[in-house]
């Protein structure tokens, strides 16, 4: 470990504070802008750095790593085109509140203003995006800077930080000493609202429960499913939050977001009290804030968020409690239980609505090739608990979140700001964090072309996942909506697709493809015992556009 009394560059300072706070993955794209950093990587042999083959890609994996366990994801891009390519992730890190933190290499200071060579404004470009955006300014607040951006990151609502480093910081030298490792504050529900929840709760009739959010664990899931149980209570996720509550246990009545079943929709609206914990609430899952209306809701609402800028800010609840998740979900859980049997019906029938909802119908006759319920179904039975899915986003993805079942917490990587090509970095990011974990990736044919080239990165670090294809050669949601607003008039939607067998054998990967729903199990299983990352294309029928709807 190096000396603080002794002067170091801005590199080894820098990496010195990731060191100390508990960092061992980082995901970049290399640069000239940043060197001394790479140098100081070298000899920090506790840090795995993973190189990718594209920014977005680099950020997108950080996304993933934040919500796989809670801490920031760092990564690190060059200026300029470097940065503009990684605002992807920052994006969806910011609507998916996951913490991450952006390093970007800076021009020399004395060159700004002058449109340098790759100059861009970060705090100015990222300032209504991320968290918080930044700029050192001196070599010796680089330990408080970096300790500013963890603590903004994980504290309240989690985001992203972006952390600009001019060159002269960068390759300067300094003793400087370094700063101890951040601690977060977190919230706990005062007595008062814990009395005026159960209050609440005992008054209901038609109470519904919508969790959401980040800053869950296994031991915080596990305290609200005490919660739940010990009140008989529905519980309904969030847009891409399945996986916060075991969708086997008889009280997970289904989703709110896409693809969402009209039955869960109008007991929504029929609701006498909505209990939300952790959700924001957001437009997807409001369904354009008429489901639950803004500003103030049909349903009297109980609101539990870690963050009190969220609360009231969009919608006036009836009782705010700030609260990070994990104290609430534990309070919650060792309150005395509401014994009631008003909802025991209202529970049992909206789990009967859901089991309805999310299981595949047959495969419709005149359609061909793959039945994609007929593979969600599969994977249902032969995945383990543990198993993570991870999707862009496309029309293919309302399969996945309808009928798979989500059984463990951080088993769904899945972007709620609709970002797309997301799956694939994310899916090598979970293998490379747990390799001893099943992950399965589904990507449409549009959605993969985002980032094929992340297939070199899957093999170079070994990272064996499974992609799955869904090719039905156009961009199937825009095409949706194309026919939905301008009949007949297809623009702009169809895909002239590579062979991506062919694409996929050229890394070096496993790669099949099936067009018949029969056949995927077989190929599903050579697919995992493969040794390698594997690609499976479906062919499936493009008249199918969701499981519910087709184009003719």
């Amino acid at each position: 470990m190096p000396d603080a009394k002794q002067p170091r560059n801005g590199g080894q300072i820098l990496v010195q504070a990731l060191l100390r706070n508990a960092v061992d993955t980082i995901y970049c794209v290399p640069g000239e802008s940043y060197l001394p950093v790479l140098d100081a990587l070298h000899d920090a042999t506790s840090i795995r750095t993973f190189v990718t083959r594209h920014e977005g890609a680099a950020s997108n994996m950080a996304d993933a790593y934040g919500k796989l366990t809670g801490r920031p994801g760092i990564c690190f891009v060059t200026r300029g085109p470097g940065a503009t390519h990684a605002s992807n992730g920052v994006h969806t890190a910011r609507q998916d509140s996951t913490p991450m933190i952006l390093f970007i290499g800076q021009i020399e200071s004395a060159f700004k203003g002058r449109e340098a060579f790759q100059e861009v404004d970060y705090v100015q470009m990222f300032g209504g995006l991320a968290k918080w955006a930044t700029e050192i300014d001196s070599i010796e607040r680089i330990p408080e800077v970096v300790s500013k951006a963890f603590s903004i990151a994980m504290s309240g609502r989690p985001g992203p930080v972006v952390v600009a480093l001019p060159e002269q910081i960068l390759f300067g030298s300094a003793a400087v000493a370094d700063a101890q490792p951040v601690r977060i504050a977190r919230a706990s529900p005062d007595s008062a609202s814990l009395t005026s929840l159960r209050s609440l709760l005992a008054a209901a009739k038609q109470p519904l429960v919508i969790v959401g959010g980040t800053g869950w664990d296994a031991d915080s899931s596990d305290a609200l499913r005490r919660f739940i149980q010990a009140n008989d209570l529905p519980v309904a996720a969030s847009f891409r939050r399945q996986d916060l509550f075991d969708n086997r246990d008889r009280h997970y009545v289904g989703q709110l977001g896409l693809g969402t079943s009209p039955k869960l929709l109008e007991r929504v609206r029929t609701s006498d009290l909505l209990v939300v914990i952790g959700s924001r609430l957001s437009e997807t899952v409001s369904q354009g804030y008429t489901l639950i209306e803004s500003p103030t809701p049909q349903q009297p609402m109980i609101h539990v968020h870690p963050d009190p800028q969220e609360l009231n800010r969009v919608y006036h609840s009836r009782l705010p409690i700030l609260s990070s998740l994990r104290e609430f979900a534990h309070a919650a859980a060792a309150m005395e239980p509401v014994v009631s049997s008003a909802w025991k019906t209202w529970t049992s029938e909206a789990r009967a609505d859901y089991l309805e909802h999310s299981t595949p119908p047959l495969a419709h006759p005149q359609l061909a090739g793959v039945h994609m319920g007929a593979v969600v179904a599969h994977l249902n039975e032969v995945l383990p608990d543990d198993a993570v899915i991870t999707n862009g986003a496309g029309n293919y993805t309302v399969w996945v979140h309808r009928f798979y079942r989500y059984r463990q917490p951080a088993t769904e990587l899945a972007p709620t700001n609709g970002a797309m090509g997301y799956g694939l970095p994310a899916a090598i990011a979970a293998k490379l964090h747990a390799p001893h974990r099943t992950v399965v990736c589904f990507a449409g044919d549009g959605c993969f072309m985002m980032y094929p080239q992340e297939l070199a990165t899957a093999m170079q670090y070994n990272a064996p996942i499974v992609v799955i294809v869904v090719n039905n050669g156009m961009l199937a949601t825009i095409r949706m909506h194309q026919e939905r607003e301008y009949p007949g008039r297809v623009s702009a939607t169809g895909l002239a697709n590579p062979d991506f067998i062919a694409l996929a054998k050229s890394f070096g990967a496993h790669a099949e493809r099936v067009e018949r729903s029969e056949d995927f199990p077989a190929a599903f299983q050579r697919a995992q015992e493969a040794g390698v990352a594997a690609l499976i294309e479906l062919r499936v029928d493009p008249r199918q556009i969701t499981p519910q709807a087709r184009l003719d």
